[in-house]
């Protein structure tokens, strides 16, 4: 069987990974909520703060001053 990455490093798979697993913790996070919206607080705490290493968009969040 041959490989559909034709052997790249699959780097883009692994974005790819990391965006559906973001997907996945707002959705549970907004099945959890009362409101109707998720606030921009919880949205932020499931994006930044739950990530174990704290995802790049901890780190951009941290440049631009969140």
């Amino acid at each position: 069987m041959v490989s559909s990455t034709g052997g790249r490093s699959g780097g883009h798979d692994d974005a790819a990974l990391d965006e559906i697993d973001l997907a996945g913790e707002l959705m549970i996070a907004a099945t959890a909520s009362d409101d109707d919206r998720l606030p921009p607080e919880r949205i932020d705490e499931v994006l930044l703060l739950d990530r174990p290493d704290g995802g790049a968009a901890a780190d951009r969040a941290s440049e631009s001053g969140y």
